[in-house]
Order: C-alpha cells, then structure tokens, then sequence
C-alpha cells in the first residue's frame, strides 16, 4: 500500500537565487517540476513558499508527497496475446502503440482496460483494490512480454524478484550502426535530464544506478544492427538512454538522437531508399523478447519467448536486402 513520502531538500551554494521549484526538480529529479508547482500550490511544502521563490543557501524545505491518486478505469474488451496464464499470474505479449495504464489523454484503450475485462472477476485484490498488479512497465511503442499478478502473494512475490534483479528480462533492438566492441557492458547513472525534463540522461551523479548488458546479433553493413539487451536494472528509457550514450540510437526513438541521425546517414551515404524505411519507422525499434522468473506461489521456473511483431521483422528484411559486405 501506498504510504506518504516525505522529501528532505537543502539549498546548495549553486542553487543560491533559483526559483524553489526548479531548485526541488534539481534536487529530487525523479519528481517533475510540475508536479513539485502543484504540491507547492496545494500546500505541501515546509516553510509555506511559492513557486517562484528565489532560495538561500543553506534553506532547509520538507516536501510532503501524499499516495498518488489512482483512477478508476473501466473493463474494455480488447484483444490481448496471452502466452501463459494461471490463477495467479499471467503473462502478456504486449502490442506496440498500447498505452499500460490509464492516465490524462490515454483513459480508455490501455492495458489495464483489456485485463479487467478479460480477467477482472479472478483479481483478488492490489493493494486492496481489485485490479491487475503490473510488475513492470513498457514504454506505449515498446512491445513484448509483460507479467501481471493477480493477487497480493503474487505482485509482492514477483516485485521483490524485480528489486533483486533476479526476474530476468531480454530485449531485442534495431539500433543505428555496428556496435565495438560487439559485447559489452553499460554501467552509469540515469535521472532527469538538466536540460529537457521529458527526457532521461546519463548523468554523472544524483541519478540512480542503471546497467545493461548488450550483445550485437546481427548487422547489416554499417549502416544498422540487431542487438540484445539484457536489463540489469530497470530505470526508465533505460536501453534507450545507454544505447544513445554509446552512440548507437534505437530506430525509430522520437525522442533520443534525431540530430546526430541525420549527420550519421549523411556521412555514411545511405541509400535514400533505405534511410526512408528506417527514419519512417513510426515508434522505437525495442521489443521484449524474453522473460525469466520464479512461479512467486508454486516456485517453478518459467521461462517464455516472444518473436518480433512484424514492423520489426519487415524493417529487418529490407536492411537484409540492402546489406553490404561489412560483418
């Protein structure tokens, strides 16, 4: 059950004359400055001061953060992959383009619409709400495996394997050029951009520690390559914030790489042709392909596999029609 957060900020030398709620954004990155605006407003920050509040050095602000309020989403009759399922458990291949929860702009048409539908009368309660218990998250583009609890027992048992990092989770992903060395590792930290607060960033401290393990399957030419992703922690954007950190963007990623995109396809002088079928890709190229985890109730190892859906497999045939000679 959710319980009230209470954050503890002090003012730094560097923050001396900021506005209180770009100095909180700063300081609590994995909270939004806009919704820092609307605790402010409501009254949850101590000593009382508003937004545009130029701090001091040294100033201490406690702000309360209550239990975020859940709506109330309706069962909605839509079609769902089900690729393993029990009486306390169940496992999604998600589509790409579905939104996972119910939120402003996306209320109806999401995930959680399609379970309490499909599944609705089996859910014995989350928290004390009867509702499905999403385990993990998937970006709306990102398509793949997903698990999802039915019960209490279950999404306890199943977080606490994801905090412990022993639910495995492997992904497939179309990234711009041939990574070097083949293999590797990505170990920094991630937060809140400095910059732009819709994205996420490596930074060089403040943010939370985010490892991946990636290994080039395929490539064609120099151009684009098929890699798999293995998440050693999961922040969000994680693969694709340490996919651009090593210069090898996601296809298709609207947010992260647009700039050093075109100047790649212009230096390597990519064939029209091709460079229309990867920039049109209409979401990130990303897919989750493989899940690993202990049965929380009967303690039986489940291991299951989705395929690329079929924009990713039809991006793949054309890079392997126009593959060059590179390995």
């Amino acid at each position: 059950m959710e319980t009230t957060e209470t954050l503890k900020i002090v003012v730094g030398r560097e923050d001396q004359g900021q506005r209180l709620d770009k100095v909180l954004a700063v300081h609590a990155p994995q909270v939004s400055r806009s919704r820092f605006q609307a605790l402010i407003d409501a009254g949850h920050i101590s000593p009382a001061q508003g937004s545009s509040y130029k701090v001091r050095e040294g100033e201490v602000f406690y702000v309360t953060i209550p239990p975020a309020e859940e709506a109330v989403p309706k069962p909605q009759k839509i079609d769902l992959d089900i690729v393993y399922e029990d009486k306390d458990l169940l496992v999604i291949n998600k589509a790409p383009n579905m939104v996972v929860h119910p939120a402003a702009g996306n209320q109806e048409g999401t995930l959680v619409n399609a379970l309490l539908s499909y599944c609705g009368d089996q859910l014995s309660g989350i928290g004390g709400v009867k509702r499905p218990g999403i385990v993990h998250r998937l970006d709306k583009e990102t398509s793949g495996l997903m698990v999802v609890a039915k019960n209490d027992a279950a999404h306890h048992g199943l977080s606490q394997q994801l905090a412990s990092r022993t639910l495995k989770r492997t992904y497939q992903a179309i990234v711009w050029g041939v990574p070097s060395p083949p293999s590797g590792r990505v170990a920094t930290q991630i937060g809140r951009s400095k910059t732009n607060r819709k994205k996420m960033a490596v930074l060089e401290a403040g943010g939370k520690e985010a490892v991946t393990d990636y290994k080039k399957l395929e490539n064609f030419g120099m151009i684009a390559s098929l890699v798999e992703c293995r998440l050693q922690t999961g922040r969000t954007h994680q693969i694709r914030v340490h996919m651009a950190h090593i210069k090898h963007w996601l296809v298709g990623d609207p947010v992260y790489g647009r700039g050093s995109i075109e100047r790649f396809l212009r230096l390597n002088k990519v064939d029209s042709a091709l460079s229309a079928a990867l920039l049109d890709f209409p979401r990130q190229a990303l897919h989750a392909a493989a899940l690993e985890f202990i049965h929380p109730i009967s303690e039986n190892r489940i291991s299951l596999t989705a395929d690329l859906p079929e924009d990713m497999q039809a991006l793949l045939r054309i890079l392997k029609k126009h593959k060059g000679t590179g390995k």
